[in-house]
């Protein structure tokens, strides 16, 4: 069975939430079944949102009387948190009708999640290029710099997806971190990277590896190092990890080896990890596609100066 299509349409480049009743239950109203369900939310503000008519069904609004019909769909857009600006711009470095390639800024998520929805690089561009079906095809960490692959169109968004999650992307990122001369480079870093969820790190313990990586360093000068790594593998803070448990931890790192808190309008000394290069056969044109940032890492520019930033 065919979803249907939302009745509303997006808001701030954001799709609105969709909920299907379950199958199954003994609520009299859809109001009842909102209460239980949205628990984070009061019950008050789920009234407010129904004599508002922001919760709607195929129908039209949906109110405190509307009876419960098991399968059925309803939409509503979601309260927005109040979020800290990005005070950062988004470079493009590739638009077509495909595909956008855009240099997103440190501090920047790639999607909207928890505490991040409009200042995310995908709300940003859906908003600023008009492309309401911009997804995509790959995330960044939001305090790496670099570049991110969105797809324009929903319906061609399976094939570059796929194109990551088989590892047919070759990607090549940039760190700044300290120089060890007796650390022999260039290697293969391997180890088992594990992440549980609700945990801030990931931890690298025995086992099988599933978690591997090409460190080279490019050049040396003032007790620094100018690193390239080539992830082979895709496991959560992979470049990080493997980076601290060198020696040799990324400049800015506030997580590894040892974890901070900073706040989120703390725009000060950002990580020195840049997404460098992406580079692939498309899979719709068989095009060989290569990609390359113009975003340079301030702490090897002028470290001086990404060692005072206070920006805040």
């Amino acid at each position: 069975m065919k979803r249907p299509a939302s009745p509303l349409p997006p808001r701030h480049g954001l799709d609105a939430a969709r909920l299907r009743l379950p199958a199954e239950g003994n609520w009299a109203t859809v109001r009842d079944h909102l209460v239980e369900r949205l628990h984070r939310l009061d019950p008050r503000r789920i009234d407010e949102m129904l004599r508002e008519q922001r919760i709607v069904g195929l129908d039209g609004p949906i109110t405190v009387e509307t009876p419960y019909v098991p399968g059925t769909f309803i939409w509503f857009h979601r309260d927005l948190p109040d979020e800290v600006p990005v005070p950062f711009d988004i470079g493009v470095v590739h638009q077509d009708d495909h595909l956008v390639v855009v240099d997103k800024p440190h501090f920047m998520a790639t999607i909207p999640r928890g505490r991040h929805v409009l200042e995310t690089a995908l709300v940003r561009l859906r908003r600023d290029l008009g492309l309401p079906e911009l997804s995509p095809a790959h995330r960044l960490d939001r305090v790496t710099a670099g570049l991110v692959m969105f797809v324009a169109r929903r319906e061609l968004r399976g094939p570059y997806q796929t194109l990551f999650r088989d590892r047919l992307v070759r990607k090549e990122y940039e760190a700044i971190a300290p120089h060890d001369p007796a650390l022999e480079l260039p290697r293969t870093v391997r180890s088992r990277i594990v992440k549980e969820r609700g945990v801030m790190t990931a931890q690298e313990v025995p086992g099988e590896p599933n978690a591997e990586t090409w460190v080279e360093l490019l050049e040396h000068r003032d007790g620094l190092g100018r690193y390239r790594l080539r992830p082979q593998t895709g496991r959560t803070h992979q470049l990080r990890v493997h980076m601290s448990s060198l020696g040799v931890p990324i400049l800015g790192d506030t997580f590894y080896p040892v974890h901070h808190e900073t706040p989120l309008n703390d725009f000060s000394r950002p990580l020195q990890l840049l997404a460098k290069v992406l580079e692939f056969t498309d899979p719709l044109t068989g095009e060989r596609r290569r990609f390359e940032s113009g975003a340079t890492l301030r702490a090897w520019t002028d470290h001086a100066a990404w060692q005072a930033d206070v920006l805040a």
